[in-house]
């Protein structure tokens, strides 16, 4: 069984689905994906994300969703996320983290302190809840590390890790797991192979990021949760194992996560 612990159900690209989600559902349990946690970067999308969630979860495909705002948002948007609100919005079961939070800077640089600001905000959510942030790290890891560590975060992913080992450290020094996408499969990707060998196996996490950044073996295709085994088989040939096994491997580590708290 795999799990995709970074996916956006509700902006996949559904065309060879005639635009229907029960396909891409559908190729999901094909796949062995057996469940899912869809990440929410806008409160406008909290709605149709929920409805994703309680129309198709059952007895075979888990789904959860997070509740945050992605750092590349706009100001307002950005300073909409007060803790109440985030709190508010995050207390349903179905929701399994908060975020997607953290900080760009290779996208947005004018707007630094108000995601930083926000990112503390989502810090102090997911402290009173007792539910694992979903962090976005890019071009700004030292600014990330810094305020996870003064904020006093230590339950969490790095998705979609594109940094170096020594970055990884520092994350997993402060608790956090570490999510690997298909960017992994990537021949450009040297320094992100290696912080995926030097792993504790016990702190790892893979993900689609569909329907963005694809796996190699699925280059030019829109990305979908079904292809997390992809990303897995990347993983196993560096540890010298089966797919299958990175993937009950990571689940587990996913289960660990959610029940840090409980």
């Amino acid at each position: 069984m795999f799990t995709d612990t970074h996916c956006h159900l509700n902006r996949l690209d559904l065309t060879k689905y005639d635009g229907q989600l029960s396909g891409a559902i559908a190729a999901m349990k094909e796949a062995n994906v057996t469940r899912a946690m869809a990440i929410m970067c806008d409160f406008a999308e909290y709605d149709d994300i929920a409805d994703i969630i309680k129309t198709y979860a059952d007895e075979t495909l888990n789904l959860g969703m997070s509740v945050g705002i992605h750092p590349c948002e706009d100001m307002a948007i950005l300073q909409s996320a007060t803790v109440e609100r985030l709190i508010e919005t995050a207390n349903a079961d179905y929701v399994w983290a908060i975020g997607e939070t953290g900080l760009d800077y290779y996208w947005s640089t004018e707007n630094k302190k108000e995601q930083q600001a926000s990112l503390a905000r989502h810090i102090h959510a997911s402290q009173s809840l007792k539910k694992p942030l979903v962090i976005h790290m890019r071009d700004a890891k030292e600014d990330t590390i810094d305020i996870l560590k003064a904020e006093g975060a230590e339950h969490g992913i790095i998705h979609c890790f594109t940094e170096d080992w020594d970055t990884a450290k520092k994350a997993l020094d402060l608790g956090f797991y570490i999510s690997f996408s298909g960017i992994v499969s990537f021949k450009s990707a040297q320094q992100i192979k290696d912080a995926a060998k030097n792993m504790p196996r016990d702190r790892l996490l893979i993900e689609t990021d569909s329907p963005y950044l694809a796996p190699v073996p699925k280059r030019g295709k829109p990305n979908e949760p079904a292809y997390v085994p992809y990303v897995a088989s990347c993983i196993a040939e560096m540890y010298g194992c089966s797919s299958k096994d990175v993937g009950a491997l990571t689940a587990k580590n996913f289960e660990n996560l959610l029940a840090q708290y409980h």
